[in-house]
């Protein structure tokens, strides 16, 4: 069950990295960022089983992933804002993150090596920020990437609620733990999945006739 959850995931994933890498190489409709969000994703994740397969620690990976994760997509969401302010919101926000990981680096190299939780949070919610203020804005202007940002906060929300109670509830049960981190690859299909719907509403042949 485990291997189908995870298997299904890169599967998804890569068709959405081929069919959004098609709309911007050949329709020139994709965000370039986006675009890049799902290559940088394609290629950690692959990375992440591999070193997984060889047996060391993938742990560094995860923390490459989740910085990385929130660089690419706060610049996403910074070429979709019209607005100076928020375009300034979001580049102090990444600058003051990214500060933040490298004195908490600083202090403790180690964590670096572990899974990084308040690492993870930090990132994942201010990527949820950004995604919200974009909500914000299409009360106003076009829905674009309406679908994207949905699966974002959904699942970016989600995850952390789970990976907190994996991590920080050390009363739980080895099963419950175990079923939180299986929930968490479900939703990451769930997530996939929206994306690609996002794809099949805004980018294929018929929406873009429509």
């Amino acid at each position: 069950m485990d291997d189908f959850l995870i298997y299904s995931s890169y599967l998804i994933l890569l068709i959405n990295l081929v069919l959004y890498t098609f709309s911007f190489f050949h329709k020139e409709k994709a965000n370039v960022f986006f675009v890049s969000y799902l290559a940088f994703s394609t290629v950690l994740q692959f990375s992440m089983e591999l070193v997984y397969h060889l047996g060391m620690s993938n742990l560094f990976l995860v923390n490459i992933f989740f910085i990385g994760q929130m660089i690419i997509l706060g610049l996403f969401y910074n070429s979709l804002f019209y607005n100076k302010a928020q375009k300034i919101f979001v580049k102090t926000s990444l600058i003051i993150a990214l500060l933040i990981l490298l004195i908490q680096f600083v202090i403790d190299s180690s964590q670096f090596l572990k899974f990084n939780l308040f690492g993870i949070t930090l990132t994942s919610l201010l990527i949820v920020v950004f995604a919200l203020l974009h909500f914000y804005n299409m009360l106003t202007e076009n829905k674009k990437y309406y679908y994207i940002s949905m699966g974002i906060v959904f699942y970016l929300l989600a995850s952390t609620v789970l990976f907190l109670i994996g991590n920080l509830s050390t009363g739980l049960s080895a099963d419950l733990k175990y079923l939180s981190w299986q929930l968490n690859a479900f939703l990451l299909i769930v997530y996939y999945l929206i994306i690609l719907f996002e794809w099949l509403k805004s980018f294929s042949r018929k929406s873009l006739q429509n």
